[in-house]
């Protein structure tokens, strides 16, 4: 009897791994993994210990209803879990700090709420790296996480820029302001972009592309800034904002004077 299919094909997803010792193999390999989807209520046997290590490792485990693991895999057998494989490692906030030390710099760190367009991600990403912040933060649930599209939009800078993903975002933002860093939101209602002093140790929330920064999130921020709406919409898609206000704090950190 032939070996049941267990791997996904060229023309599937190629973040995807399916099957029990497909995963199994991944997480042996010690490759980088975002997150597991496993059958709501299966944690017995080979899949009971597939979920413990991911747990242990701090890989999101999430149980979903059977037929969703279905209609992902496309008739593949995927004997109850699918397993998402990350495009990059991700890093710890210190490397963060750790890299603004070495660069003799201020830390700059863009800190994203809930940002769920992958591409939005990428291209902060790409921007991130050229505009000289030193990491990203990103929550473990509700978000875009380092897919192989973040990475094709990223265009390399991936590997350049830490990328971090924490279980708590109000308090990762509470401890880096522990570390001496100011928090600007963008949201409305908030000091004119172009008005706020931007130096000294940076921490730079963008929201999701929806909804905008999250109440408590909000809440952590000790400014406000906004970018003018001369238009009929009332927003910018989330990566251009963010794009905006990082090369206005990156030239206000170089010294650069306008005319």
């Amino acid at each position: 009897m032939a070996k049941e299919r267990e791997k996904v094909t060229e023309n599937e997803n190629p973040d995807m791994i399916i099957g029990r010792n497909a995963v199994s193999e991944a997480l042996s390999s010690g490759r980088p993994i975002d997150s597991l989807l496993v059958t709501r209520g299966a944690k017995n046997g080979s899949l009971g210990r597939i979920v413990s290590q991911c747990r242990e490792r701090g890989i999101v485990v999430k149980e979903v209803d059977g037929k969703k693991l279905d209609a992902m895999c496309s008739g593949g057998n995927h004997q109850g879990v699918i397993m998402f494989a990350a495009a990059h490692e991700y890093s710890g906030i210190d490397d963060m700090f750790e890299l603004a030390r070495s660069r003799g710099e201020e830390p700059f760190i863009v800190i994203l709420d809930e940002l769920e367009d992958p591409r939005n991600l990428g291209a902060i990403v790409r921007t991130a790296e050229a505009a000289g912040a030193h990491g990203v933060i990103i929550p473990k649930r509700r978000s875009a996480s380092l897919s192989f599209s973040v990475a094709k939009t990223a265009a390399g800078a991936l590997e350049y820029v830490p990328v971090a993903k924490v279980a708590n975002l109000p308090g990762t933002i509470d401890e880096l302001k522990k570390k001496g860093l100011w928090i600007y939101g963008a949201d409305m209602n908030g000091t004119c972009w172009c008005q706020q002093d931007y130096n000294g140790p940076i921490g730079l929330v963008i929201g999701s592309e929806g909804n905008g920064i999250g109440r408590l999130v909000r809440e952590k921020c000790d400014f406000i800034v906004s970018l003018p709406m001369k238009g009929h919409i009332n927003s910018l898609n989330a990566s251009v904002a963010a794009g905006i206000l990082m090369y206005e704090i990156s030239r206000q950190r170089s010294g650069i004077k306008g005319k």
